[in-house]
């Protein structure tokens, strides 16, 4: 295929994202991790349903990051995953270093990439990939709001009896505890839900959402969300590979945006072949604003802290 993905991390989450961009046709994958033997079974094994899927979808597994040369865009989902009554936070100091040399390595082999982050904590790794780089603000990006989104959606379907396809959602800031899910700007088939169901029911999605992912830790008890974040990762590197342009809510690098200077937030964007092609400002009403900017000093504390530490 013409288009090449490298995903690093060949877990639950970079599996199921290589199994997606496969299946969709979208490139050929490149599946990238340090145990010896697992990206090249993964990969040999998602061959070997390819018949059944009816893809051409080239799968290569490796332990060397070579194999990444040229690639369109490269999906980091490498580092520890969290565990029961672990905060995303808690993986900041063990998951920097690991996206730090990660990022090196790809880099010296894929400077034309574009990255999409799903390490956790998820702005900060955005900031510590951003600075290994040295890639441009545009071609570095972070997958949250896409994932939180989605979930925001999947509960309001839930909710209502309602096709998913009919509802759309949005959800800014960080990737956390203080995202800010926006009820306004959320709709079924274009009604906004703040019509469709009372202030304490929207509530209480809006605390789902921001416990998504703890929700599903808790469940599994061994591990954490991948199937969505998955598909969160894999709808971002389409609308870049396809050039779609759509408008997604990810973490980028705002530069006086929203009142937000020299942090990764999530916002909507215009994903193109180039990466973010444009952060698009909504209004915002004095409370909406004022979660937006506590999230943003809750992300700026990650930044600090990662400012402190040797990794």
């Amino acid at each position: 295929m013409e288009k090449k993905v490298t995903v690093v991390g060949a877990g639950n989450v970079g599996a199921t994202a290589a199994q997606r961009l496969a299946e969709k046709e979208l490139c050929d994958v490149v599946l990238v991790d340090i145990i010896e033997g697992v990206p090249q079974g993964k990969a040999l094994d998602l061959a070997e349903a390819a018949p059944i899927e009816k893809h051409d979808a080239r799968l290569t597994g490796t332990n060397s990051y070579d194999a990444a040369a040229d690639s369109d865009i490269v999906i980091i989902t490498a580092g520890i995953p969290r565990k029961p009554g672990m905060s995303r936070d808690d993986l900041l100091a063990t998951n920097a270093g690991i996206v730090k040399k990660v990022t090196r390595e790809i880099a010296a082999r894929a400077p034309r990439a574009v990255l999409i982050i799903v390490s956790n904590p998820l702005d900060a790794m955005c900031h510590v990939a951003f600075e290994a780089s040295g890639f441009p603000q545009h071609r570095v990006i972070g997958m949250a709001g896409v994932l939180d989104s989605a979930r925001f959606r999947a509960f309001i379907a839930m909710e209502l009896g309602v096709s998913v396809e009919n509802t759309h959602a949005f959800v800014l800031g960080g990737h956390g505890d203080t995202m800010v899910p926006l009820p306004r700007y959320s709709s079924v088939a274009g009604i906004p839900i703040t019509e469709l169901m009372s202030p304490e029911r929207i509530e209480a999605l809006v605390t789902r959402t921001r416990n998504g992912g703890a929700e599903i830790v808790s469940l599994l008890k061994t591990g954490s969300a991948y199937y969505a974040p998955a598909s969160a990762a894999v709808e971002m590197a389409e609308s870049i590979l396809k050039d779609k342009k759509k408008v997604l809510p990810c973490a980028a690098y705002l530069q006086g945006e929203y009142g937000i200077r020299d942090l990764f937030i999530g916002v909507p964007v215009k994903l193109g072949a180039k990466g973010v092609e444009q952060v698009i400002e909504i209004k915002l009403s004095a409370a909406e604003n004022a979660a937006l900017q506590k999230s943003a000093a809750a992300v700026q504390e990650l930044k600090s802290a990662l400012a402190k530490l040797t990794y």
